[in-house]
């Protein structure tokens, strides 16, 4: 928080007392009229646009859950997951990815996050004036290659191009459907007290790898994204048998973004311990350079899992067989105290609450 104050003689300043409306606080106000970084973040704000804009405007033709995906059944009572989301990530190219495979990995994960198994993709591209062409075929290229890896297709899309100086080189847009599986219920709702919260690797990995190809900035260690498709390993966790009651892919917000809104859709209270959060030294060093939580940096090839207690030994040894699951662990336990709360508990014996971040630490990574 930075103060400013009016020029004023002292005697006046003090009778006036502090001046308030002259404060200035770099966070963004959740009043603003206008529309400001913060609002794409996946945190407080995006959540309030969401809630106090959108579905006011929308009415009765809203879904009436939300989700990273739609769940919808058709007359046979085929169930289908249908998601749509937007890419605008700066630099389109980074270490690991590019806008490319991010938007075909973002939208097969959303899919899967249901239980889904991903068939069709959409992609849809807004194209500044300017742009290389080579630009634009490199991210073709790695999208195309990013869904022969997944095992979908790209079935339909559309292209529009904007003045220079109105865009930043490429945007995309990929929507998805799926069709789940008989059986598969997984929602963010079903998280109940006594279920154990697990991780499938290291966070924040995605976030400080596109991080450090901004600005000319430099941690000593390269970082690569995290960016994958997860559904072959939401299928080999639902191929033990074992009851899924919540997945989520940790991306805008992170952790804290994700299991903040799995609290509150289901009412129960989140309790981690710190010290069994894998966030790799490179992030951590990262993050304590930039002043960042881990835990709220995004990620783009992790998953959540809240699954009975009962059930974590047998999906934790799915996961750790998978190549994309090799580092899970658990990292927690929802409770029937502090309902709608994240809370960790710290290495020395004390806790401290995990807050749904508010705007967005570093915009423009996903």
């Amino acid at each position: 928080m930075t103060e400013t104050t009016r020029q004023v003689p002292a005697p006046a300043a003090e009778a006036a007392g502090p001046d308030f409306e002259s404060w200035v606080c770099p966070v963004p106000l959740r009043e603003t009229p206008t529309v400001v970084m913060g609002h794409g973040g996946g945190g407080a704000m995006s959540a309030e646009l969401v809630e106090h804009l959108f579905l006011p405007a929308y009415g009765s033709a809203a879904a009436s859950e939300l989700g990273d995906s739609a769940v919808l059944t058709v007359g046979d009572g085929t169930r289908l997951a249908f998601s749509t989301d937007s890419y605008v990530v700066r630099p389109m190219f980074f270490p690991g990815g590019s806008i490319g495979d991010l938007a075909v990995n973002g939208t097969v994960n959303d899919l899967a996050m249901s239980g889904a198994v991903p068939l069709f993709l959409s992609s849809a591209f807004i194209l500044q004036e300017g742009t290389a062409l080579t630009d634009v075929g490199r991210i073709a290229r790695d999208m195309g290659e990013a869904a022969r890896a997944a095992g979908v297709r790209l079935v339909t899309g559309d292209t529009k191009v904007v003045d220079s100086g109105s865009g930043d080189g490429v945007y995309v847009n990929t929507s998805g459907i799926g069709v789940i599986p008989d059986g598969v219920d997984i929602g963010p709702r079903r998280a109940a007290p006594g279920d154990a919260v697990l991780i499938s690797g290291d966070i924040g990995v995605h976030g400080v790898a596109v991080m450090s190809c901004r600005e000319g900035l430099e941690f000593g260690t390269a970082v690569e994204s995290d960016t994958a498709a997860l559904h072959g390993l939401v299928a080999a966790m639902i191929a033990t048998g074992a009851e899924m009651h919540v997945l989520r892919d940790p991306t805008r917000g992170g952790v804290a973004a994700s299991l903040n809104e799995i609290a509150t859709a289901s009412g129960v209270g989140v309790e981690l311990v710190e010290r069994d959060l894998p966030v790799p030294e490179p992030v951590r060093d990262a993050c304590s350079l930039l002043g960042l939580d881990p835990l709220q940096v995004a990620n783009e090839g992790k998953l959540l899992a809240i699954v009975p207690a009962d059930s974590a030994d047998r999906v934790l040894a799915a996961l750790t067989a998978h190549p994309l699951g090799r580092g899970a662990r658990r990292i927690g336990t929802c409770v029937p105290d502090h309902p709608g709360m994240v809370v960790a508990r710290t290495g020395l014996g004390g806790s401290r609450v995990i807050g749904l971040p508010i705007g967005e630490q570093l915009p423009r990574i996903c």
